[in-house]
């Protein structure tokens, strides 16, 4: 099972920003391209694993975004992308994101009290990115029904969970070490 994307995280390159260990990989950064077989089994794999009864499926920016479109098509459900860039429309919450190699702000459009949503993320890591969005959600009363993760690249995932209040599903688990990915799962 996921044979594919398993062999492409074996692959990957690692590059260091400092002391952070980051592979390059299709699914986490669309480098070198995507191949299309390799998304349909990481898609058909989510869509296995997920709970879609929801009224949005929500990414972040950017590689999110490859992953909750096509997932949009085969469900029907719409999806909402947490943003970069700030847009000052009502509603919308700022979002401080701390991750191993960023520190930036992310904003959230679009979703109000009430509304449930299932995350989907390519990676997790240090937990920055999703522990901040949860965060942003929980507080706005937005309901989070599911969460799915392609990649998890962190023996944190029990901790991480439990600070979050959140359960994390995810595909895959990988451990960057002496500059090599290895599939642990």
């Amino acid at each position: 099972m996921l044979e594919r994307l398993k062999e492409s995280l074996a692959s990957s390159p690692v590059v260091n920003f400092g002391k952070y260990h980051y592979f390059v990989n299709p699914i986490t950064d669309g480098i070198p391209y995507m191949d299309p077989q390799l998304l349909d089994e990481v898609l058909d794999r989510i869509y296995e694993v997920g709970d879609f009864n929801c009224d949005y499926l929500l990414g972040a920016e950017a590689m999110a975004i490859p992953l909750v479109v096509p997932l949009s098509l085969m469900t029907g459900i719409p999806y909402n992308i947490v943003r970069k860039r700030r847009y000052d429309l009502p509603g919308e919450v700022s979002v401080h994101q701390t991750t191993g190699y960023s520190d930036k702000e992310l904003y959230i459009n679009g979703l109000r009290k009430g509304d449930r949503v299932t995350i989907v993320d390519d990676v997790l890591s240090t937990g920055g990115t999703l522990k901040a969005i949860v965060k942003a959600l929980q507080t706005m009363g937005v309901e989070i029904v599911d969460t799915i993760v392609v990649v998890q690249k962190t023996d944190q995932l029990a901790r991480m969970e439990g600070e979050m209040g959140v359960r994390i599903k995810t595909l895959v688990q990988v451990e960057v070490k002496d500059g090599r990915v290895q599939v642990l799962t």
